[in-house]
């Protein structure tokens, strides 16, 4: 799995864009807290975090990922570092703000809602099986099924949502993906 993300991230550009659900709801987040970036990939919203007063540890599996984000937060409030997290998941009361872009693993979702500190935020963007084209992963086990993301984190509570399906106009609108943000009451 590794060398599949190593590959993908040798190659990208150095696009660093936020996903849409914190740009969107930034407003939401603490002024300042301790944030997780999980599979941060290149560090886009670790980045976006981190200019806004957050403390940030970006977690990826991959080490090219990892080193190019590392390059490019020198001197900033994020510590990137090489994390499996199905094997090692974040520990308990650790985040006021955790952010998930384009990575599912259903097993590990009761460890992050667990991982906000009362009060904290998920912000969660994902693939979903009801597409409009072809981006993101095949069809199977890493896209949500319809209106799943809603019930992968039951302990905490919906602040947003948002997931569009094939409804009207394909070319319109927040396609192929579902957002979420969460909070974990307290």
């Amino acid at each position: 799995m590794q060398q599949k993300w190593d590959a993908r991230y040798r190659d990208a550009s150095d696009d660093t864009s936020p996903i849409e659900v914190l740009r969107d709801y930034d407003y939401l987040l603490p002024g300042t807290g301790q944030a997780l970036d999980l599979a941060c990939g290149l560090g886009g919203n670790a980045l976006y975090l981190a200019d806004r007063g957050m403390t940030v540890d970006a977690w990826d599996i991959s080490p090219v990922a990892v080193a190019r984000l590392q390059a490019r937060a020198a001197g900033s409030s994020i510590e990137a570092s090489v994390r499996d997290v199905t094997v090692d998941p974040p520990e308990p009361g650790r985040y006021d703000v955790i952010c998930v872009g384009h990575f599912l693993e259903r097993d590990l979702c009761p460890a992050l809602g667990a991982a906000l500190r009362l009060g904290g935020l998920l912000f969660y963007q994902t693939w979903t099986s009801e597409r409009t084209d072809d981006s993101g992963p095949g069809d199977g086990p890493y896209r949500l099924q319809v209106n799943e993301l809603l019930h992968l984190f039951p302990d905490l509570v919906v602040r947003a949502y948002r997931e569009e399906g094939t409804l009207g106009d394909p070319e319109r609108g927040f396609r192929n993906r579902a957002q979420l943000v969460a909070q974990r009451a307290g």
